[in-house]
């Protein structure tokens, strides 16, 4: 016995279907798919033979349960009743599913997945909005698993719904290689996952970042008379999401913001993989997101009476001010061991499940066939409101032709031809800055021609120089607003932004911080690689060389460490056209996330011979005195040490030497390039190498080669002015040079 136990709630007495009062008239599933609900609208009369099609079914499930019922007029039962045994009986189905799926595999997350099914599949069946046929339909509801181990659930509920990237034969295909059901939801895997979840909390942040995004449209495009952009976003957290501490950063954010479009489902089981929450958790969750801004509602177990839920999704609806929170508590029987988390069924769990729902007859992966007629209703909704939306937005179009234009471009991935050209240039006469500075231009450049450039900084705009002048900040006053204040959070900043970035409207999110505090926001910068996140990571003070606020702030492993992230582009450049031409990269990767690492100290505007175009080779030459001949050594930098290198150079050839300067600006784009361009710019017979940059040694070798050089940063630096500590640490043309004609001589 385990989670099993999750089936064997004992039924309601037929009587508690028909008298159970909710409101002074019952609540039809119907109005949960307006906008606007009436909770005292009736429901549609449903015909007697609709309801006899449903009759052997029930009756073989429930004839035991409830007595009272004359199934012999089973026409005549009331449309409220005889829809929660519907529901029931679908309910009774996802969960074998369920079971079925576990067992196949033998693997997976059963526990949620089978607690949660009444909830996840009421919203699957009554409430949200989507379209199976389109499921990027734009105005559709968004569901977010931040509880990604129960993924079988969703996996079930889209196969019920019609979508084709889940069929009976990918259920059977569970966790397996290849599939497109892996064992935590993948976006790009699955057609209708909205967003990549696993590690907990980070789905409570994508969900705050996808309501944010509907809001932030809604206050740019939205009509007295022409309503274009209206959907909800629903998420589903757990008990380890609760106790993450990016779910209360996002949270606090989105309690702010007053995201009141955002539902935030808890699934209060009590368990943990390690045993109870009691072991670490014992705090009032419905009372922190209260303090939090939300609008909170307790829900008690949920298998034997779905009508408070009901109840709770229409105050949802109703609330126009806050985020909703709504707890859904729920004891599986099992509180406090693994099983009730993860785990196979034994051939007793499994048997004892199918007498309880009458299901001994049926072979693995059997669908009630009236099921798909029943989800078949929701779909044909959603595609209702899709072509009506398309209709909409043809008025819109002939009403408002500027903001139509502006939508429209989002729509279509956000990138007006020739933007690039917006980029600005530096000639060597202009005034000399830090690179985060050149990164300010081309951010304020970008945000003219490009609509849904929107981000912001945590709590460091003026240092990171991250901050669209002319522009608003979002706030609850004006949700339109281009510049987002996120605070102190950036663990909730890079879950929000991959949120607003798989929103899939068109928004370009930017995120800044200091590099060290890219340590804060790792998952998110890895989930953002994983599930094609275009998002663009503004990170300043990128080395030693930023000074005074010593070991604490100056990074040195980060760099590598997210060089090794598999897809991120990362970036660090020497001056104000190798940061244009990264700025150009990563706005044009929509499904590539791109990491642009900027100094605090100056840099030159414009080193002799760097290129924004050559930017996207990831490496190139800018300087070479060698002529037809190899160079005697080549020296590789990035960032600020670029020109150091050339400055070492210069002193090199004025002593005789041939030398050639790399600028290795995006390692990622460099190890793309085809062998003979790598091989050109650098030679395997050129053996003495050096690279140059204030950052960890690590990975450089693979440039430099064996018998190369790599000065870099091996400690944690030291608090002192930049040119004191670069110079402490080698970082001068002096000892540049000094170590390059060591090499030459051996």
């Amino acid at each position: 016995m385990a989670i099993s136990s999750l089936l064997y709630n004992p039924y309601p007495s037929f009587c508690a279907y028909r008298r159970r009062k909710v409101s002074a008239k019952p609540i039809a599933c119907g109005s949960l798919k307006t906008q606007d609900p009436d909770p005292t609208a009736q429901p549609t009369s449903l015909s007697g033979d609709y309801k006899l099609s449903w009759k052997e079914e029930l009756k073989k499930a429930y004839h035991r349960e409830i007595t009272n019922l004359n199934w012999d007029k089973f026409e005549e039962l009331d449309d409220e009743s005889f829809q929660n045994l519907v529901d029931q009986r679908c309910v009774d189905n996802v969960r074998m599913l369920i079971v079925d799926s576990v067992q196949n595999a033998k693997a997976g997350h059963p526990g949620m997945a089978l607690g949660m099914a009444a909830v996840v599949l009421l919203l699957y069946r009554h409430v949200m909005k989507y379209n199976p046929k389109n499921p990027k339909w734009f105005n559709r509801d968004r569901f977010v698993l931040s509880a990604g181990h129960g993924c079988l659930l969703q996996y079930v509920c889209l196969h019920l719904a019609g979508f084709e990237s889940v069929q009976i034969e990918n259920l059977k295909r569970l966790c397996k290689l290849g599939s497109r059901t892996p064992g935590h939801p993948e976006n790009v895997v699955t057609s209708g996952i909205e967003v990549t979840t696993g590690p907990l909390g980070q789905g409570v942040a994508n969900a705050v970042g996808l309501a944010l995004a509907e809001a932030h449209l809604a206050a740019r495009f939205n009509k007295p008379d022409a309503v274009i952009v209206d959907h909800r976003t629903y998420c589903i957290m757990g008990d380890g999401c609760a106790m993450e501490g990016i779910t209360q950063e996002a949270a606090s954010l989105a309690g702010h913001l007053k995201l009141n479009k955002l539902t935030l489902i808890y699934d209060d089981n009590h368990n943990t993989i390690d045993g109870p929450t009691t072991l670490a958790f014992s705090e009032d969750i419905s009372a922190r997101f209260k303090a939090l801004g939300w609008h909170t509602v307790t829900v008690e177990k949920v298998d034997a009476d779905m009508s408070p839920f009901k109840k709770a999704l229409l105050s949802a609806f109703n609330e126009t001010e806050k985020p909703t929170f709504i707890r859904v508590r729920k004891l599986s029987g099992k509180e406090g061991t693994s099983k009730a988390h993860h785990g196979t069924f034994s051939e007793d769990d499994v048997n004892n499940m199918k007498q309880k729902v009458n299901w001994t007859d049926r072979e693995p992966f059997h669908v009630i066939p009236m099921i798909h007629r029943e989800m078949q209703k929701q779909a044909d909704v959603g595609e209702r409101l899709e072509k009506e939306w398309y209709s909409n937005l043809y008025s819109y179009q002939i009403k408002y032709p500027q903001e139509a234009i502006e939508f429209r471009i989002l729509l279509s991935g956000g990138l007006l031809p020739g933007w690039e050209n917006s980029l600005p240039r530096w000639s060597p006469s202009d005034p000399v800055d830090a690179t985060r500075g050149y990164s300010e231009k081309c951010l304020n450049q970008l945000a003219k021609v490009l609509p849904g450039l929107i981000g912001g900084s945590a709590d460091l705009a003026t240092s990171n120089k991250a901050y669209l002048h002319n522009y608003d900040d979002f706030l609850p006053s004006s949700p339109w607003g281009r510049n987002i204040r996120y605070g102190v959070r950036e663990h909730a900043m890079g879950g929000i932004s991959n949120g607003i970035a798989l929103h899939g409207s068109g928004l370009i999110p930017f995120a800044a911080t200091f590099l060290v505090f890219s340590d804060y926001m790792k998952n998110t910068i890895r989930l953002a690689a994983l599930s094609h996140a275009g998002v663009i990571y503004v990170m300043t003070h990128d080395s030693i060389g930023l000074g005074e606020d010593g070991p604490t702030h100056q990074p040195v492993e980060q760099l590598a460490g997210l060089r090794a992230i598999p897809r991120l582009l990362v970036f660090r450049p020497a001056d104000g056209n190798e940061a244009a031409g990264a700025y150009k990269i990563a706005a044009a990767n929509r499904a590539t996330p791109s990491l642009i690492a900027l100094s605090r100290q100056k840099a030159a505007s414009n080193i002799s011979g760097t290129s924004a175009d050559a930017v996207k080779r990831g490496g190139y030459t800018i300087s070479d005195n060698s002529g037809e001949q190899m160079p005697d050594i080549i020296l590789i930098g990035t960032g600020s040490e670029l020109c150091l290198c050339e400055g070492s150079a210069r002193r090199l050839r004025e002593a005789g030497r041939r030398v050639r300067v790399v600028s290795l600006v995006c390692w990622r784009l460099f190890d793309g390039q085809p062998r003979e361009y790598k091989e050109q710019v650098l030679p395997w017979n050129v053996v003495k190498r050096m690279s140059v940059e204030a950052g960890s040694p690590v990975g450089w070798k693979e440039y430099v080669g064996r018998d190369g050089v790599v000065v870099g940063v091996a400690e944690f630096g030291a608090s002192g002015q930049y040119l004191d500590t670069f110079h402490r640490y080698g970082f001068t043309e002096e000892n540049i040079t000094r170590i390059a004609n060591i090499l030459l001589c051996k």
